[in-house]
């Protein structure tokens, strides 16, 4: 246990001692949140507006403004907890470049000790980064509009967490193959390019075509951006109730925005999105510290 601190410790201490990566990791998700807001809010905006108009309803300018501030919200945290936990993650690729990693291994440091450091520094510089980026988030809503509630507040937390370990995880096990900075920029860019396009993030997945959408009702990232717009839209639907509007009106929009995805044929509770992001999550990093185990005695230690 203490070389395990150790190692994580000394991960964390050299992710913030390299003020490049650590100034684009905390930069990036402010930087989509003004280009979200700047270019995807008028989108939201519209696509929310015209759910109504079509049952000729009107809402009011402060339910808009609170309904584009989530939907950002959660696009924003489904697409970045996954993308940043990449870039917190090069760590692992900078020790097998300057056989930093090729000498731990030499000492007595379990390897299974020695990728879990990785993990677990990676899951606390990336939660550090998102803590303030959550934070600059809620001010925004609030000066939109503020309806979530403490619990929804709390859970916002929570699926956030969940998602980056998620991300480490997945990130962790592409990045074990990897052994330039070369290669990981290039999957960084890869996946910072394709990963919010398959979770729902940039584009709801109910605006697929149906064969691409059973296709991603299987990636378990979908459920992650699921329970972030129940959280993050959940005071904005129940308000629109007080107000008593159509009921119908609420779970179209509510259906539309992912907020009840369906996986073969069946709406998937909040319960159920819960045990597929953690489920997979658990099974990633089983496979992550496996393949560490066997592959990384064969491997020749770059």
């Amino acid at each position: 246990m203490k070389t395990l601190t150790a190692l994580v410790r000394r991960n964390t201490l050299l992710f913030f001692k390299d003020k490049g990566t650590f100034f684009a990791s905390l930069v990036t998700p402010m930087i989509l949140l003004v280009l979200y807001a700047s270019f995807l809010g008028n989108i939201y905006r519209d696509t929310f507006l015209m759910s109504f108009e079509s049952y000729g309803f009107t809402v009011s300018e402060k339910i808009i403004r609170g309904f584009v501030s989530g939907q950002l919200l959660s696009s924003l945290l489904a697409a970045c907890c996954v993308t940043v936990s990449f870039c917190s993650n090069m760590l692992m690729v900078q020790d097998k470049a300057t056989k930093t990693r090729r000498d731990l291994t030499i000492t007595p440091v379990k390897r299974s000790t020695l990728a879990l450091s990785y993990y677990l520094s990676t899951v606390l510089t990336t939660l550090l980064v998102f803590l303030v980026a959550l934070t600059v988030c809620l001010i925004y809503i609030a000066t939109q509009g503020w309806f979530l509630s403490a619990a929804e507040a709390a859970l916002i937390v929570l699926d956030m967490v969940l998602l980056i370990l998620f991300g480490t995880a997945l990130s962790s096990i592409v990045n074990f193959f990897l052994s330039t900075q070369g290669q990981i920029s290039a999957v960084g860019t890869i996946v910072s390019s394709v990963y919010g396009f398959l979770c729902g993030a940039y584009m709801p997945i109910s605006q697929f075509g149906e064969g691409l959408q059973k296709v991603i009702s299987f990636l378990p990232g979908t459920y992650g951006t699921a329970l972030l717009r129940n959280h993050c839209l959940g005071g904005v639907f129940r308000e629109l109730e007080r107000l008593d509007y159509n009921k119908a009106i609420i779970q179209g929009i509510a259906d539309t925005m992912d907020c009840n995805p369906k996986l073969l044929g069946n709406t998937v509770s909040i319960g159920g999105m819960y045990a597929i992001l953690g489920g997979t999550t658990v099974l990633l990093i089983g496979v992550y510290v496996l393949i560490n185990c066997t592959l990384g005695r064969k491997r020749k230690e770059a």
